[in-house]
């Protein structure tokens, strides 16, 4: 280990005011989060539909990185030793991942890590495949999520994928959960192209459809099982034509709305309002050969109000019938909207029944968005930043949304407003709006 290694992992082992003020600090930070999204929960279903992506676990972590002015210094020095693994121990790993990590999420560092790419990844590898210790390897597969997001290198897939595979064969639960994530940010931003893309969402679909068996997924099924749902459905938004198997995934995503677990029911009920969106397109009035596109007669000049126009956007048609029962999944879906139960605590219970009402909107009028309102339409409203807004008016926009803030959580501001092209290219434009404003 390189002496200042050491320092910075001494300075953090030994200072136990240090130690008990951030596990304080998280803990009260994890109470407050629990205290204050109940009520933006309920302000989410109010007229003032707003979601914020700041995660009140990281408060602590965004104060001091704002006033880290030698973070580009800390950096370098990071990558040096994560790089210097002969002088390294498991735990000096831990604490070089933990340190990149955390610098990588809340800075945007493509220009400083550019040219040691490979040397990077080849170091997180080698720890996701030594799997010393649980810390070291999800921290390993952490790191290389945010590399994959950051580095714009499309030879990270080739590298990652059959390291990560099998680990998601092989290992604890806790590390399969771990590696799904990481296979999907690897695929979506490593350079896996379009044939990788639906390579790994059979895979995944393979994961949901047997319960986590065909992975030998024990206790923690559930876990493995929403992360292949909702990697499955980020690489989905990628896909343009989903048409010829839709009545297949469908199903299988209608059996684990039975599952036991709400992340599971919420991961594949998600992934079916993205189906039934995708049934549905932009009415188009001239074919790519130049002519009159009339193939479909259900189009018709579009001659809403303005008011509508400008609400719900471009007129959208039906194209096919995504699954054969929409009126037996309407009813499932609203069951689980109005879900009773002792045997799940309120928070549960209650991001059940708003996910599902939105979920069976959508089912019911696939040219409706997440969370619609006959009021407003499909304008979901994420603050981003202090005066950024963006909105959300698809399931495919919500979708990749979230699995953006699972990388980045409360960095995701920064990779957005620097400029990060992974970002920028899977969002819409954020607005700004004045201070006095909000």
């Amino acid at each position: 280990m390189s002496r200042k290694a050491a320092s910075r992992e001494g300075s953090r082992r030994t200072s136990p005011s240090r130690t008990n003020s951030a596990h304080t600090s998280r803990q009260s930070s994890r109470n407050a989060s629990r205290q204050t999204s109940d009520d933006e929960d309920a302000g989410n279903l109010s007229d003032d539909t707003a979601v914020s992506l700041a995660s009140f676990d990281d408060l602590e972590s965004i104060d001091t990185e704002n006033d880290n002015n030698n973070w580009e210094q800390e950096l370098l020095e990071v990558i040096d030793d994560v790089l210097d693994r002969k002088r390294s121990s498991a735990l000096s790993r831990e604490e070089n991942y933990a340190a990149y990590c955390r610098l990588s999420k809340f800075h945007y560092v493509e220009d400083l890590i550019r040219s040691r790419v490979p040397d990077l990844l080849a170091a997180f590898t080698r720890s996701i495949r030594t799997e010393t210790s649980v810390r070291e390897t999800t921290l390993a597969m952490r790191a290389l999520e945010l590399l994959a997001i950051t580095a714009a290198d499309n030879t990270i897939f080739e590298h990652a994928e059959p390291l990560l595979t099998r680990t998601i064969r092989n290992s604890s639960d806790v590390i399969k959960a771990a590696a799904i994530h990481c296979l999907g940010t690897c695929t979506m931003f490593g350079g896996a192209g379009v044939e990788g893309i639906e390579d790994q969402m059979t895979f995944l679909l393979d994961i949901a459809a047997s319960d986590g068996q065909s992975i030998d997924a024990q206790d923690g099924a559930a876990v493995c099982v929403t992360a292949a749902l909702q990697e499955w459905g980020f690489m989905a938004t990628e896909i343009n034509d989903l048409s010829s198997e839709s009545e297949e995934f469908i199903q299988i995503f209608v059996d684990q709305l039975n599952s036991g677990d709400p992340s599971v029911q919420i991961a594949a009920g998600e992934n079916i309002a993205l189906l039934y969106e995708r049934s549905y397109s932009p009415q188009e009035s001239w074919s790519d050969e130049g002519e009159e596109d009339d193939s479909n007669e259900e189009e018709s000049p579009d001659t809403r109000p303005k008011e509508e126009v400008l609400r719900d956007g471009p007129k959208r048609v039906k194209r096919y019938n995504p699954y054969h029962d929409t009126p037996e999944l309407e009813r499932q879906l609203q069951s689980l909207a109005t879900f009773h139960s002792k045997r799940i605590n309120k928070r549960d219970k209650r991001d059940l029944r708003k996910s599902f009402a939105s979920i069976r909107e959508t089912v019911a009028d696939p040219r409706h968005g997440p969370f619609y309102d006959e009021y407003r339409g499909s304008k979901l409203t994420v603050k981003i930043g202090q005066q950024g807004v963006m909105h959300i008016d698809r399931w495919e926009k919500w979708v990749r949304l979230n699995s953006l803030r699972r990388i980045l959580q409360g960095g995701f501001p920064v990779h957005y407003f620097e400029g990060n092209t992974a970002v920028l290219d899977s969002l819409p434009v954020v607005m700004m709006r004045r201070p006095d404003s909000f």
